[in-house]
């Protein structure tokens, strides 16, 4: 993986990385050679006209100087191929390979502009030819060089999550007869920032099937550490339910990416009270408004006999649960349903002390419920260390990704690393990581003493709550016809303390996802009731 080094600077990209932009130019190159020769071959005979001569040298030159093109181009393809990903030693003659190519860029420019004078002077012969010269002037114009060193973007987890309002407003007792139009109305709930044409209501009323009385307060102020968040009833399950919204938007990012620990201070007998900074202050705010503003007092004036629920997604699935530890102690009878909460959101002792109220609902290889400061520090070891063990060339790895992408299957097939540990083949450093390779030893270990096993400067924090994973039976691909079918079952948090790399880490976030593997979970009830809850402490479902 080191970058090249090309006119006296180092370039971000490695030369392992021209594989497929050669392949690229080498198709494109071969069938332009190939329309050239084409032509030249059947209007040879009718080059005896006035300028033909002209014409006839520019092709045979023309075909020649491709040729010389596609094999270098050849050469590049076939050297970059060579070597793993951090020993490009078999590379080393990938720079003047590159020198080359970028010198041919000179005559192939010089002689597309003496084609295009000729033309311009009139040439007077059959029109077939000189259209097909004129073509090979504007190809070469159009054909630029997949090689060009250009600096490679960077693989960002950056998805924008679109959070719903999952849990026990998926359903209430009345479904609205279609879907609520967008127009201003007076409302009898209490609403806060954005949303005079009622869309965004529109929209919950839709997801909820809840009618207008059964909302007490919704707010859709958005700032950093200030989230949006609803209270409603639900008459058919009896709760007053406060859904806390996930991350729609650049304030919401900010407030995730506040990932640092910070003590909470809470009247509960739990002593070490750490939790995400950004997250638990959202959720403070949240609890200020529900208590200062009395907007809880309102609605258990309305239902007193109603208990409390609070649900939420990603980012408000954290706050969610944080809101529920300090509501405990006013709400005895506090629940809490966390759909795919961070991982790294609560100290030991709060967790263990929030799985009483709390269930977690975590979908297949979703990477939220796994992230934290500290895995993403032990993917970033993995990483390199699969990168240093690695005997498979990068172009290699990437078509196997692809299959798997596509197509599905097993990862364990596609193996990347040295068997047994083997490091004789490597030789050279990754950069930036200075004693991943030892300098001058093929034969390097990861000992304790190794940056890669450093400990974490942060503290470890754990998700909220028990946790209900529904896994996928099977494996499937993009274009497969195989429809995903899940079974649910409790997980000890051990089981997400690893970012798992797949296809789906990403989309198993996304909440209509995760949503539709809940229905048909609970179509199957079966699959839920045969797992019993594990030891202890029992959180009745609401």
């Amino acid at each position: 993986m080191p970058g090249m080094v090309l006119f006296g600077r180092r370039w971000a990209i490695a030369s392992d990385d021209l594989v497929f932009p050669g392949f690229l130019e080498l198709f494109l190159r071969v069938l332009w050679w190939i329309g050239i020769l084409t032509l030249y071959l059947m209007y040879r005979g009718k080059l005896n006209c006035a300028g033909g001569a002209l014409l006839s040298s520019y092709l045979i030159v023309l075909l020649v100087l491709l040729a010389v093109i596609i094999c270098t181009v050849l050469a590049i393809v076939c050297v970059s191929m060579k070597g793993t990903i951090c020993n490009p030693g078999p590379r080393k003659s990938m720079s003047k390979l590159l020198y080359i190519r970028l010198t041919l860029f000179l005559p192939e420019m010089v002689w597309a502009s003496l084609g295009a004078s000729w033309i311009a002077d009139g040439v007077q012969c059959d029109r077939a030819i000189v259209n097909g010269v004129i073509a090979t002037v504007v190809v070469r114009t159009q054909i630029w060089c997949p090689v060009t060193l250009q600096q490679a973007s960077p693989f960002s987890i950056s998805s924008r999550t679109a959070s719903g309002i999952p849990g026990s407003l998926r359903r209430g007792s009345a479904v609205p007869q279609g879907p609520p139009s967008c127009r201003s109305r007076t409302t009898e709930y209490d609403l806060v920032g954005g949303d005079q044409l009622n869309c965004h209501f529109g929209s919950i009323l839709q997801t909820t099937g809840l009618q207008y009385g059964d909302f007490v307060h919704i707010s859709f102020h958005d700032k950093v550490y200030e989230l949006p968040f609803l209270v409603a009833l639900d008459h058919r399950k009896e709760a007053v339910v406060v859904a806390v919204r996930g991350t729609m938007s650049l304030q919401d990012i900010l407030t995730d990416l506040s990932a640092e620990s910070e003590t909470l201070d809470l009247e509960c007998e739990v002593k070490d009270c750490l939790a995400h900074k950004g997250i638990s202050q959202a959720a403070r705010y949240v609890y200020r408004r529900l208590i200062n503003d009395g907007i809880l007092s309102q609605a258990f004036s309305l239902a007193p006999e109603y208990r409390l629920v609070i649900v939420g997604h990603s980012l408000g699935a954290g706050a969610a649960a944080l809101l529920s530890i300090m509501l405990r102690k006013s709400h005895p009878e506090v629940r809490c349903y966390a759909f795919s909460p961070p991982r790294g959101l609560l100290s030991k002792s709060l967790y263990e002390y929030s799985k009483n109220f709390t269930v977690s609902i975590v979908l297949g290889k979703d990477v939220i419920p796994r992230l934290s400061v500290t895995t993403f520090e032990d993917l970033k070891k993995r990483i390199l260390r699969v990168i240093a063990h690695c005997n498979k060339p990068k172009y290699k790895i990437l078509l196997y990704g692809c299959w798997y992408e596509l197509f599905g299957g097993d990862p364990d097939n596609f193996p990347t690393e040295l068997d047994g540990g083997d490091q004789r083949d490597l030789t050279q450093p990754l950069l930036g990581e200075q004693s991943l390779l030892t300098h001058g030893s093929p034969a390097y270990s990861f000992s304790s003493d190794s940056p890669l096993e450093s400990p974490s400067k942060y503290p470890p924090l754990y998700p909220p709550g028990r946790i209900i994973h529904l896994e996928e039976e099977g494996t499937s691909g993009r274009f497969s016809c195989y429809t995903a079918q899940y079974t649910a079952k409790w997980s000890h948090e051990s089981e997400f303390n690893k970012i798992l790399i797949g296809p789906k880490m990403l989309t198993d976030h996304m909440p209509d996802i995760l949503m539709r593997a809940l229905d048909s979970v609970v179509a199957n009830r079966a699959a839920c009731m045969s797992c019993p809850a594990p030891g202890g402490a029992h959180v009745d479902m609401v």
